[in-house]
């Protein structure tokens, strides 16, 4: 694995200083700790939000399209680190600039990748490139089959489930294959709910406290706070979400938050519940920080990324936040995944870097992992 010299740890205090390209305060070098992360991949002049491996150990990274019009959405990484377009160049060939290609055909802004337990990827494309206006018909789940390489249903996601101002942001699948959860990290925050024999969705807990933004919580990395030009602040609602062992329950937060909410799975899904009864069955499970990333591990335990901590944290039986890996590489670590050996996937996205913070652009992210201890 790639060492970690004197002169990275000074680049990355620079780093986390510089981050939203205007004066910083001096923030403090960021501090190794716990498991060593090795470098997987990096992706110049790409930026790498969702991270999913499969059993075979296939990798399969995605890159939104937000500040480039992006060549390539979701790809495969090759043993020797070379991306490869998956499921094929079809699907990646959308073009913001160009309509040769149909929104619903191809891959618009991927947000996330996941696998699933009968080993299906799943792409969620919320279909609003640049963060803004939703390109019609382009919001969709696609669910692939690894095996056969091949699509196997595209899952659409009407006006009222995606209406404009949504934001899909990420997806777990139950055990089963039959129901998955969708985080929708836009306005008004809300989960989405999926039967996928069926294909019937549901919005629910929309506008409630638990997938709002919190007021009251500044997002900044290294010092500096994420904000427009405008001098709006990030505002992001619910983001991660994981189920837990035994997909009783599904966890979830808003990015601009520090709290992580608990809520049965069968109440989500359970139609005969009224909106403030459903409400009612949401409890506080600990209290976090700024948060993207949120994964169950099989071996390691429920873990969140730390997004201004450039850190992962394992949530203790005791509701405090342990840290198992801490990099100054790790800048805003996203999302996260699974080996077959244990070892967890993390991609880091440099949101901070991005122009709509006031960032100098992202230059290239990359792709970690680490063993748990």
């Amino acid at each position: 694995m790639p060492s970690l010299t004197r002169r990275d740890l000074m680049l990355g205090a620079a780093l986390v200083s510089a981050v939203g390209g205007r004066a910083a305060k001096a923030a403090e070098p960021v501090p190794l700790r716990g498991a060593p992360l090795e470098l997987v991949a990096t992706f110049a002049g790409r930026q790498a939000t969702g991270i999913a491996v499969s059993r075979s150990g296939r990798r399969f990274v995605n890159f939104p399209r937000w500040e480039d019009d992006v060549t390539l959405s979701v790809a495969e990484i090759g043993p020797d680190g070379a991306l490869a377009p998956y499921p094929d160049e079809t699907w990646n060939a959308y073009r913001r600039d160009g309509a040769a290609v149909r929104p619903q055909w191809s891959f618009v802004c991927v947000q996330s990748v996941t696998i699933d337990a009968q080993d299906r990827l799943w792409v969620l494309d919320p279909g609003a490139p640049g963060l803004a206006a939703i390109v019609p018909g382009a919001p969709k789940l696609v669910c692939i089959d690894l095996a056969g390489n091949r699509v196997l249903r595209v899952y659409r996601f009407s006006k009222e489930i995606a209406p404009q101002g949504s934001y899909l942001n990420d997806i777990r699948v139950t055990a089963d294959g039959r129901r998955a959860v969708i985080t929708n990290s836009g306005a008004p925050g809300c989960l989405v709910t999926l039967d996928v024999e069926s294909g019937a969705m549901r919005r629910v807990l929309v506008g409630d406290p638990s997938t709002q933004p919190d007021p009251a919580v500044e997002i900044a990395v290294g010092g500096r706070a994420l904000v427009k030009a405008d001098g709006q602040k990030a505002e992001i609602a619910a983001d991660g979400l994981m189920l837990d062992e035994s997909d009783g329950s599904v966890l979830f937060q808003a990015t601009t938050g520090r709290t992580m909410y608990t809520v049965p799975l069968d109440a989500l899904f359970d139609r005969r519940l009224a909106p403030k009864a459903l409400s009612a069955k949401v409890a506080v499970a600990a209290r976090t920080f700024v948060a993207d990333g949120y994964w169950c591990s099989r071996k390691a335990g429920r873990l969140v990324t730390d997004c201004a901590g450039f850190a992962v944290r394992r949530l203790q039986p005791d509701g405090t936040l342990a840290v198992l890996t801490q990099d100054p590489r790790l800048l805003w670590p996203d999302s996260l995944a699974e080996g077959a050996d244990g070892a967890i996937y993390v991609t880091a996205s440099h949101i901070p870097e991005m122009k709509t913070w006031q960032g100098p652009g992202v230059a290239r992210t990359a792709l970690f992992r680490f063993h748990p201890g």
